[in-house]
């Protein structure tokens, strides 16, 4: 079953319960609802979080739900209309995916403006630790993963250990694992071989190092990408607010970093980014209006 806008009540009636509460109500259809797949990925949290309450907030929806899934899946569940859209596409880390529902989802233009880096990091207070060759020097037997299906945890496994003869093992978790062990490892100048990626608030919090790839075992998956968003075929058609919005939607790496702060900060990703979306009207105005000049059109 799709999931599709629906349009559950007349818009008018909804005025006009909503403006009899002392209420706006916006050009939006009222009842419109959307559903966007998510990772636990930080920068997927955050601009998910945002998208959903600038949509609910400020262009009338009444509902963005957030469904979260895994990297596996989430290609297929917005080609199967199981979800409307995905906004983090890594290219061409994900290129091999995106080409597999080629036809069935549309790419909209890049949302992060910057640089990413994304490969096996070390904290910089292993000293003696500059290059993936010497990482059987790190004093620690393992890589700590992320989520199971990463891209990189396949180039990790058939790649990076063998070429490399290393004696280390992947050890898959989840981001917030990773992250919590990053934290505890740093507070006591531990050793720790983890996977590290920009944009990411990590790169703030912490000191730490990209390791060198001579062999260039992690292939392409350690180069710059774009971070792209993708929808259902027919969202365009069907949608035309959505789908301008996700399409305006443009953060700087600054931004994603204070915006991800922002949810660490108050524990609530929905309150985080609203407390943000407060601070920075300025940046998100440019989406809204490309919305509301879809909507009147």
């Amino acid at each position: 079953m799709k999931a599709s806008t629906t349009l559950r009540v007349l818009a008018v009636s909804v005025c006009l319960v909503v403006v009899g509460v002392g209420a706006g109500c916006s050009g939006q259809d009222a009842g419109e609802t959307l559903t966007l797949g998510y990772l636990e990925w930080d920068e997927n949290v955050a601009v998910s979080n945002l998208t959903k309450v600038i949509l609910e907030e400020e262009l009338g929806y009444d509902e963005v739900e957030l469904k979260r899934t895994d990297i596996g899946p989430v290609f297929d569940q917005v080609a199967d209309g199981e979800v409307d859209g995905f906004q983090d596409v890594w290219l061409p880390n994900h290129a091999d995916r995106l080409a597999k529902v080629e036809g069935e989802v549309e790419r909209l233009g890049n949302w992060y403006d910057g640089q990413t880096d994304f490969g096996i990091a070390v904290p910089t207070y292993m000293k003696n630790v500059e290059s993936i060759e010497d990482l059987d020097d790190s004093e620690t037997d393992m890589i700590i993963g992320i989520e199971p299906g990463s891209d990189m945890h396949e180039m990790i496994s058939k790649r990076v250990i063998p070429d490399y003869g290393l004696d280390l093992r992947l050890v898959e978790s989840s981001t917030p694992a990773m992250l919590s062990e990053l934290e505890q490892a740093y507070l006591m100048q531990e050793p720790i071989v983890f996977l590290g990626w920009s944009p990411h608030w990590m790169n703030v919090e912490y000191d730490f190092r990209y390791l060198k790839d001579p062999k260039d075992a992690q292939g392409d998956l350690d180069e710059s990408s774009e971070i792209t968003s993708i929808v259902r075929s027919g969202l365009a058609e069907e949608d035309h607010v959505a789908y301008s919005f996700l399409s305006a939607v443009s953060l700087t790496e600054e931004q994603v970093n204070e915006l991800e702060s922002s949810i660490n900060v108050t524990r609530d990703p929905i309150e985080g980014a609203g407390d943000w979306l407060e601070d920075n009207r300025e940046v998100v105005e440019p989406w809204i209006q490309a919305a509301e000049k879809t909507e009147n059109t």
